[in-house]
């Protein structure tokens, strides 16, 4: 059974509040599979990761919504204001910056996915030590001032897979559920549009009316939200790649490059570094 958990209001006060004198604050916690933290929005800017796990992040527009799903080298950027909900997907320890509105990089307007540096990881580990005493203040500002430039000049990477909105064809939400749930199951349009009770033309002017975007750059989207947490758990690529629909561990990894600007295995030796 899925556990809900229910996060504090735009505005409520809490011991991680950021503000302009203190603005950075860090928040880990475990948390286990299933565990569901419900839409909300926050005055600050949020960096959210995992040391390791997995979780789903979906921010909310007002006609649709993006899913975000975060291996433990990724992170997902929440500008402030943006409703969002949480989803973890496996057992989680979950890392959470809080970033005063004052000090958000230029860049941090608008939500996004971004590589989570080696530097930027040790930082956060050194903001809030496990079992050690909080750093002084003189500290506590140098490793602001990293952080903060950390995240203005990280890697952004188009990994958000765009769902339809409540209001959207009913086809067309179901349709893209059944691809999230098994992204290898069909690799065209026209095989999926026989179980979906539309035609494979009615579907491609859904998706470039809902998203902007073919069906097939959409399922690539999708794709490598299933695939980025199975090879950060070290799953072969030949594996991950059947699983994704891909008759060949070549094709899967070009794919993958394009997108992703490394191969499987340098996703993979990176995570595992």
């Amino acid at each position: 059974m899925a556990r809900t958990s229910q996060a504090a209001p735009l505005g409520d006060i809490d011991p991680f509040t950021p503000t302009p004198e203190s603005p950075v604050r860090v928040r880990a916690r475990d948390m286990p599979a299933d565990m569901h933290f419900e839409p909300h929005r926050h005055a600050w800017g949020q960096l959210a990761y995992c040391a390791s796990g997995v979780i789903q992040v979906s921010v909310h527009a007002a006609a649709a919504a993006t899913a975000y799903i975060v291996p433990p080298s990724r992170a997902v950027w929440i500008a402030p204001g943006a409703l969002h909900a949480v989803a973890v997907l496996e057992a989680a320890a979950f890392r959470t910056l809080y970033i005063d509105p004052s000090v958000v990089p230029a860049v941090g307007a608008h939500c996004r996915v971004m590589a989570v540096t080696p530097l930027l990881r040790e930082l956060v580990s050194a903001l809030d030590p496990v079992g050690g005493p909080p750093p002084g203040p003189a500290r506590m500002a140098a490793l602001t001032g990293l952080v903060l430039d950390e995240i203005g000049h990280a890697e952004s990477l188009a990994l958000g897979v765009p769902l339809p909105g409540p209001g959207s064809d009913k086809r067309l939400r179901a349709l893209c559920q059944a691809v999230l749930d098994a992204p290898g199951r069909y690799a065209t349009l026209h095989d999926w549009a026989a179980d979906s009770g539309a035609s494979e033309r009615t579907l491609a002017r859904l998706f470039r009316a809902q998203f902007s975007m073919g069906f097939a750059q959409w399922r690539r989207q999708a794709v490598l939200a299933h695939a980025l947490p199975r090879l950060a758990r070290g799953e072969p690529v030949g594996q991950v790649a059947a699983a994704s629909g891909y008759a060949s561990d070549s094709a899967f990894s070009a794919m993958f490059k394009t997108a992703m600007g490394q191969p499987p295995s340098g996703f993979m030796g990176k995570n595992a570094a």
